[in-house]
């Protein structure tokens, strides 16, 4: 018998969300709260290289880290650093000062492992799975005009920016998103902002069947906001459009930039429209860790909801080290839902692309997890775990129609055509894209051992850091 018949697997104790103390860190004692609160000192202040890293931190961490860093981003990095103040300070919030103790919970910090990686974080055999692709969804392929992704039948993404205020190491599109690494030149976008804008309005107005817009990037904080209310104020005229959905991690990035009067005036005055053609405006962001769930981020969610927003919903991505645990998963659910108005919506498995072994999930872990988290949140606020299958799009980790576990292949269908697909010479019939299998694939190193042997007798190998590739 329990001697303990009211324990459970997870006991939930509400937690009030807490600002960490930036004045802990030395390049930060004199800031002001004033000046921790203005966007534009935030963005004045991220963090862009190991010389400003180390100007906040000073004696904090230690030459062994920095080497660290700096081998990472010469040997595998596919996204520059860019860290806002807020962003930063989310990480080893509780460290000792010495720095060897300050050094060791750094390393271990899980907002750092994927915001800041470094080169031991790597996996040293695989650091990329042999199928790893710099545009491993294939969205370009579904372009149907310059940054608007057409792969599901009723909804498109809209990418207007190739910037964000605030660079992750296992960004899905390192293809196209921030500045070029050493190990990445970066492709670009090649149409003006105003005339990529047009050509995405055009086609929208020409195709009703399109319903959900996800405006992204990128992240929409980064565009002008004369501009960017221009656009949605715009994609509101089209009475086909019955979904908006924007895309910003800065909420929690950088929350002071949704907290600027002017733009959450604008924002209210895209809701108020929205409102009256019933349409449903939504803000979408991306927090991994409970740590990044502070105050701040709490009152930036509100100000969207008071402005009119529908719902503010969390799109996190799974990543080993960080969050793959039931723990994990309902620590950030519960402060998300219970104390910052934000709703779990889904946490993606990590996407293939180069450099991201260590962050991935195999598809069993993520259905266990899955089942793990159930019964704990309210229905609605239970965040799905999905694959994003490469020419396929979200499925639900349980929709797997096979799965070799031995060499973590897992083989998924779809219910629609999309634009590649169509585009097929000869066009091939419905029944036969509906029957095609698409493969997605485990970590390696989350193999048995003839899983590992097998991909290692796969011609090339283990993987290498992804080939440069010229701009076009």
């Amino acid at each position: 018998m329990d001697p303990h018949p009211t324990r459970q697997p997870y006991q939930y104790v509400r937690t009030p969300l807490a600002e960490p103390d930036w004045r802990r860190l030395p390049g930060w004692r004199h800031v002001t709260t004033a000046q921790w609160r203005d966007a534009q000192w935030q963005r004045a202040h991220c963090v862009r290289n190991p010389r400003q890293l180390r100007a906040v931190t000073e004696a904090l961490l230690t030459d062994r880290f920095f080497a660290e860093l700096a081998a990472d981003q010469q040997q595998f990095a596919t996204m520059s650093m860019l860290l806002p103040p807020q962003m930063l300070n989310t990480m080893a919030p509780h460290a000792a000062t010495g720095p060897a103790a300050f050094t060791e919970a750094f390393l271990a910090d899980p907002v750092r492992r994927y915001m800041l990686p470094v080169r031991a974080d790597r996996h040293p055999r695989w650091p990329s799975h042999p199928k790893a692709e710099r545009d491993s969804l294939h969205e370009a392929e579904m372009w149907v005009v310059e940054g608007l992704t057409h792969r599901y039948p009723t909804k498109v993404l809209a990418e207007l920016t190739a910037t964000c205020p605030q660079y992750c190491g296992h960004c899905t599109r390192m293809d196209l998103v921030g500045n070029s690494t050493p190990q990445v030149t970066k492709t670009r976008l090649a149409l003006r902002p105003v005339d990529r804008q047009e050509q995405i309005l055009d086609h929208l107005k020409r195709t009703p069947s399109v319903r959900d817009v996800v405006v992204s990037g990128g992240d929409l904080a980064n565009v002008p906001w004369p501009q960017l209310e221009t656009f949605l104020l715009r994609l509101l005229e089209l009475e086909s459009v019955r979904d908006i959905r924007l895309a910003s991690k800065a909420v929690v990035g950088l929350p002071q930039h949704w907290l600027q009067r002017r733009i959450v005036e604008g924002l209210g005055r895209v809701a108020a429209v929205a409102a009256r053609r019933s349409v449903s405006l939504a803000v979408h962001t991306h927090a991994n860790h409970v740590q990044s769930v502070t105050p701040l981020v709490a009152e930036a969610a509100r100000a969207l909801l008071d402005a009119g927003v529908r719902d503010v919903r969390n799109q996190g991505v799974l990543l080993r080290g960080v969050n793959a645990t039931p723990e994990d998963l309902l620590d950030l659910c519960f402060a998300l839902q219970g104390e910052a108005n934000i709703l779990p919506y889904y946490f993606y498995l990590c996407d293939m692309i180069p450099g991201a072994e260590h962050w991935r999930t195999p598809v069993h872990q993520a259905q266990r997890l899955q089942e793990a988290i159930m019964g704990y949140l309210p229905g609605y606020a239970t965040p799905r775990i999905v694959c994003d299958v490469p020419q396929v799009g979200k499925r639900w980790v349980h929709q797997a129609v096979a799965y070799d576990r031995e060499r973590g292949i897992s083989s998924w269908t779809k219910d629609y055509r999309t634009a590649p697909e169509a585009r097929e010479s000869g066009g091939a019939d419905l029944d036969t894209v509906l029957g095609r299998r698409h493969l997605f694939y485990d970590p390696v190193d989350t193999l048995p051992e003839p899983g590992r042997r097998w991909w290692s007798e796969q011609p090339g190998g283990p993987a290498s850091p992804p080939p440069r590739k010229d701009s076009p």
